[in-house]
């Protein structure tokens, strides 16, 4: 019998597995079921996880893990919490940063309300910080998962984020780097090259860790980030990186989890294995059935598919039943995609639905003559 593994690793590889790959990511639903005191805590952890995935019929793949810890020299940096604030200030010879990020209840997950970044005022601070950044590699996680994965999926970890994600998604926000590139480029093109020089050293360090699978963790949509950013700030960095994990036999990944359209064909450019998390039409912005002719290129693997609100009541059985197999319709054209989901199954997702998905590739997910 054939299992999950094998197939997408045939089909990453540049074979044609005997269906299409079903592979979903479940962390935040098994976040939300940990929070309701449905699942125990150590849960993601164990071999539970993974028998859980086999139980539902999803192949797995991703556990966001940083092969690697960050140590701040020559800072002075407090970290404490205030309710479901989750504070930390940074104390530099040029000034202070401080962020905060407040756990939602209802959402089970955290955002922040305050940037390490606010203003162009606190990039000489920043730059600071990542001039004194160091990491240290921390393997154990993933050596676990590859004693538990077994046929159920591959080994994945993070590389950093690109300088500008890392900023974008994380420290600043879009406006602030927005207005920071407005009103000096130069700083920010300085600061972008502190965090390249730090990001650099932690991405040799997840190279080299047990992983098969390097994603580069962008969270990109490109309503946010265009094509002119990416082209200044991100594609050297990801081409380098793509480089260099080939080099390795390994394979590599971003998540472009947004809009697809303004910036799908200059990421399938960029070297990756494989786009991952694509979100389609009609809660993303691009057809399925337009990512091939978008996408710019014929090697570069698209994978997601399944809008994550599809796996909750507010759509109903028969559109779910509808898009799944309008998907698999595409998918079993070519050798070329694997199902996932786009990004998420969420807290209120449905554990029929998610099983109805294996059944429907089972059933329809073979390869067209």
């Amino acid at each position: 019998m054939t299992t999950e593994r094998e197939r997408l690793l045939k089909l990453l590889g540049g074979g044609t597995p005997d269906r299409v790959p079903w592979f979903g990511d479940l962390d935040y639903w098994a976040t939300s079921l940990i929070g309701r005191g449905l699942m125990p805590k150590d849960f993601k952890a164990g071999d539970a996880y993974i028998d859980w995935h086999r139980d539902l019929g999803v192949g797995f793949y991703l556990q966001g893990h940083f092969p690697f810890q960050t140590v701040i020299e020559d800072c002075r940096v407090s970290e404490w919490r205030e309710g479901p604030a989750r504070r930390r200030k940074i104390e530099t010879p040029h000034g202070v940063l401080t962020e905060t990020w407040t756990w939602l209840p209802d959402s089970f997950s955290e955002a922040p309300t305050e940037r390490l970044v606010k203003s162009p005022a606190d990039l000489k601070a920043y730059r600071y910080l990542f001039e004194n950044t160091r990491y240290e590699p921390d393997y154990a996680f993933a050596e676990l998962r590859r004693r538990q994965v077994g046929g159920m999926g591959v080994v994945l970890c993070y590389l950093p984020k690109s300088p500008l994600m890392q900023m974008v998604a994380l420290d600043a926000g879009i406006m602030a780097v927005t207005e920071s590139f407005a009103d000096d480029p130069g700083q920010l093109a300085d600061t972008l090259a502190a965090v390249r020089q730090a990001h650099d050293r932690a991405a040799w360090l997840a190279l080299k860790s047990p992983a098969e699978v390097l994603m580069i963790p962008e969270n990109l949509s490109s309503e946010v980030v265009g094509p002119r950013f990416y082209e200044l700030f991100m594609r050297d960095y990801q081409e380098i990186w793509t480089g260099r994990i080939r080099a390795d036999d390994k394979f590599s990944c971003v998540h472009l989890d947004g809009t697809l359209r303004g910036l799908l064909r200059q990421v399938c450019s960029a070297g990756f294995t494989f786009i991952e998390a694509m979100t389609p039409a009609p809660v993303g912005d691009l057809e399925v059935e337009r990512w091939a002719e978008w996408s710019g290129n014929e090697s570069t693997i698209l994978w997601g598919g399944l809008p994550g609100v599809y796996f909750t009541d507010k759509v109903s059985d028969a559109e779910f039943e509808r898009h799944v197999r309008s998907v698999l319709q595409v998918m079993t054209s070519r050798p070329r995609y694997v199902l996932g989901v786009a990004d998420q199954v969420p807290p209120d997702g449905l554990e029929r639905r998610v099983r109805r998905v294996g059944e429907l590739v089972a059933a329809y997910g073979g390869y067209r003559p």
